[in-house]
């Protein structure tokens, strides 16, 4: 009832970002933006990015700012999520909106979205089903054929709505800068470190298994560095001096400085994958963690070799500094697809035809 009045405001040469993920724009939202700018220099570009509180009147507030998100929807001609929208999926909007899904990741080892109901860790079956989870989607951003079987399953869409191209970041990713002469000047006594960058999916564990690979590194990595980056979203990991750096630097930037980089089950092993650097998965809850959630990578049929789910086996193979490159090769090629510069342009073009068949 709300959204009907709404939509007879006139359609105006708009796009609108939505994302719960963050309170703040995103690289790839960031990226791209630039992009739409160069390539459409007249349409506006809204960013609504608000992540839900915990505070109930804090979430009154949000759910007042849900009605704004109704209005630019329904005077947008494209509307670009990151994850999964309330107001997008569960309303019936003008036949002449757009709706891209740009997921905040560049792809999925572990199940997620419709994949995931029912799960341990996924969605109740019954509030997936009245909250329309990943309804309305008229594209859907992959960065390869492969991942995009995955995207179909997790967001319920048939092939013709995907679109198979990297996320912005990965023009970031492969940036010549400066982050590495910047961080060994902000952090010299580690110059002559090797850099092992642990990067965790978020989990309710996480803590516990950063612990283990802490006191191994601790005990028996001299001439190494483990530096432990935490989800985002995650804040039980605290903070420790022994394991951290002085500065402020994105993950990427910290992929880039990193010799070694160790992850579990999150989708940042495709980034690493692109920068060719070592790439390791602790994942000392594997067989817990197939049974509760399950993974779209067969991790161990793909980088066997690379799998550990012993922090001192793990470290033991860290040191012989042994690593099957090709293998790691073949997993950055299936996964993503477009290594090029130019993703955030091709994204860009893309919504410059999409709003110029509204135009017609």
């Amino acid at each position: 009832m709300l959204y009907a009045p709404l939509k007879l405001f006139k359609t105006k040469n708009r796009i609108v970002y939505l994302s719960r993920q963050s309170n703040e724009k995103s690289l790839d939202m960031i990226l791209l933006e630039q992009s739409v700018k160069n390539e459409l220099p007249d349409t506006e570009q809204i960013f609504r990015l608000r992540m839900i509180p915990d505070g109930f009147k804090d979430k009154i507030r949000y759910c007042i700012g849900v009605i704004g998100d109704m209005y630019y929807l329904a005077t947008s001609k494209l509307a670009i999520l990151d994850t999964y929208s309330i107001t997008v999926s569960c309303l019936r909007h003008k036949k002449d909106l757009k709706v891209i899904q740009m997921w905040h990741a560049l792809g999925a080892i572990k199940k997620f979205g419709l994949q995931s109901v029912g799960t341990k860790e996924g969605r109740d079956e019954k509030i997936s089903e009245a909250m329309c989870m990943h309804k309305n989607y008229d594209y859907v951003l992959a960065p390869s054929k492969a991942t995009a079987q995955f995207y179909m399953e997790a967001f319920g869409c048939r092939a013709e709505k995907m679109k198979i191209c990297s996320l912005p970041r990965v023009d970031k990713i492969l940036e010549n800068d400066s982050a590495a002469t910047r961080f060994f000047s902000d952090n010299p006594a580690l110059s002559s470190k090797t850099i092992v960058l642990y990067l965790p999916t978020f989990r309710d564990r996480e803590a516990y298994v950063a612990q283990e690979l802490k006191v191994e590194f601790a005990e028996e990595m001299n001439g190494y560095h483990l530096i432990v980056s935490p989800h985002p979203l995650f804040s039980k990991v605290k903070r420790d001096d022994r394991f951290f750096y002085n500065g402020s630097y994105s993950t990427i930037e910290l992929m880039k400085i990193a010799d070694v980089i160790i992850t579990d089950y999150s989708a940042c092993a495709f980034e690493a994958a692109i920068l060719m650097k070592p790439l390791y998965f602790f994942v000392p809850d594997f067989k817990q963690y197939i049974h509760e959630l399950g993974v779209n990578v067969e991790l161990k049929n793909e980088l066997g070799f690379a799998v550990y789910e012993d922090a001192p086996e793990l470290c033991k193979a860290i040191r012989t500094g042994i690593y099957d490159l090709d293998a790691l090769y073949k997993f950055k090629s299936k996964y993503v697809e477009n290594t090029n510069t130019n993703n955030s342009d091709i994204i860009a073009k893309f919504i410059a035809i999409l709003i110029g068949q509204n135009q017609n």
